[in-house]
């Protein structure tokens, strides 16, 4: 027993030595790998080598670069033509659920673009910006008050003696269809007739519901012309602060470039507005001279309506002088009739080549392609109002957006750095002498 501690000693010396011979060679072996470089000591965590036999697969690119430029560009273009057609189609939306307050105030706008002018020189004159606002506007609205007045006594004036000469303008008509070379007998014009009187017969309810929705019409009219005049009010009076409001809504970086565009624009709808006046009271003037001196009834309702009608480019010129002339051919015949047409035809030959040309002129040029078409679009989404306002609103915006391209190409040319100058080399210049004392 007294043997055991001694071997148990031992072992343990071996055991130590075994110990510190294996930390030696670990030593060793690190201090090996540390010689060998990284480009040849393989990663512990890569993937080792397919075999030579494997097939080679080629990398797949990046999908961006894979899609074609083109498509790339249609793609970009393609979601943001999305985002602004649904942009326009819900602009489009709630201007329908307020069409009557949206063309009551551009009716607004339009009138004072037309009685600003007045306000301007009444201010100058020296009278106080309320006072020269309430003569402006009370006196334009008695002026249009006046001539509906006398529009709708002239009608009610010469109803009966147009209704006289309606009847003798219809048997005329007859006889001359039965002389006429187109063989219409008499039993065809009364089956003509006949069947007329029976559709009108029939359809008594809906002409009934057709005069109920009238009555609703004028209401909403009444409505849209308060709603215009409480508008134009406050417009001529308080017009450059409500353009300043504006203003601060819209986002800092786009307010200098809007405020540019803003007077442009008000620029362009005045001579619009006021060119517009002019050649509809010369087409008025001129075509109802011309009725009145042909004997047609209602010369000056005529010519009230050629002005208003005036206010709608293309269609409103046919439509007025279409009724004069068929005015003329129910009561005065088809000689008149066609002397009535020659007149219509001459005064709009002369403002489509004369008037228009020098009275606009270049401030509120729109080709006439988008005269039909902001036309037809505007009578398509509102109707008359559309039609009305449809050609101020693209002349107005064919400026904006003029304006705003060539501002945006000058501010890109101050904003890039003026090319580096060449070096000039300069002649030391010598000192100046000393002046003698």
């Amino acid at each position: 027993m007294s043997t055991l501690p001694g071997w148990l000693a031992g072992l343990g010396a071996g055991l130590t030595r075994i110990s510190e011979r294996l930390d030696e060679r670990r030593e060793a072996a690190a201090d090996e790998l540390a010689d060998v470089p990284d480009d040849v000591m393989p990663a512990r965590d890569s993937v080792p080598p397919p075999p030579a036999y494997a097939p080679t697969v080629a990398a797949r690119p990046d999908p961006v670069v894979a899609i074609p430029w083109g498509i790339r560009v249609a793609a970009e273009a393609g979601w943001r033509l999305l985002v602004l057609a649904g942009t326009l189609w819900v602009l489009m939306r709630i201007i329908s659920a307020v069409q009557l307050v949206v063309l009551a105030f551009v009716a607004a706008l339009l009138v004072t673009a037309m009685l600003q002018p007045t306000v301007a020189r009444l201010k100058n004159l020296g009278l106080p910006r309320g006072l020269a606002t309430a003569v402006t506007a009370i006196a334009g609205f008695v002026i249009m008050g006046l001539v509906g007045w006398f529009v709708v006594w002239q009608v009610m004036d010469n109803l009966d003696n147009l209704s006289d000469r309606v009847r003798d303008g219809i048997e005329e008509l007859k006889r001359w269809l039965l002389d006429s070379p187109f063989h219409v007998t008499e039993s065809q014009i009364n089956d003509i007739a006949k069947n007329l009187s029976d559709t009108i017969g029939t359809n008594t309810e809906e002409i009934t519901s057709a005069g109920l929705q009238g009555v609703t019409v004028m209401v909403e009219i009444l409505t849209g012309i308060l709603l215009a005049m409480f508008s134009t009010l406050f417009l001529l009076y308080d017009g450059k602060r409500i353009w300043e409001w504006v203003l601060k809504l819209v986002p800092a970086q786009a307010r200098e470039g809007v405020a540019g565009a803003g007077p442009r624009a008000w620029r362009t709808l005045t001579a619009y507005v006021r060119g517009t006046v002019i050649v509809a009271l010369i087409d008025a003037i001129f075509i109802g001279l011309g009725i009145y001196f042909l004997d047609v009834p209602m010369a000056v309702p005529l010519a009230v309506f050629i002005f208003l009608f005036a206010f709608i480019p293309l269609v409103g010129a046919v439509v007025s002088g279409a009724l004069a002339v068929v005015v003329a051919l129910v009561t005065q015949g088809v000689f008149t009739a066609l002397m009535v047409l020659i007149v219509v035809l001459a005064v709009q030959q002369l403002e489509g080549h004369v008037l228009q040309p020098f009275i606009l002129g270049r401030a509120v040029r729109v080709h006439p392609l988008a005269v039909v078409l902001a036309v037809a679009a505007g009578g398509l989404t509102a109707g008359i109002g559309g039609a009305v306002v449809a050609v101020p609103l693209v002349a107005v915006t064919n400026t904006v957006v003029g304006y705003l391209r060539a501002y945006g190409k000058e501010q890109a040319l101050r904003s890039t750095p003026p090319p580096s100058a060449p070096a000039v080399e300069v002649a030391p210049t010598p000192a100046p002498a000393s002046q003698p004392e």
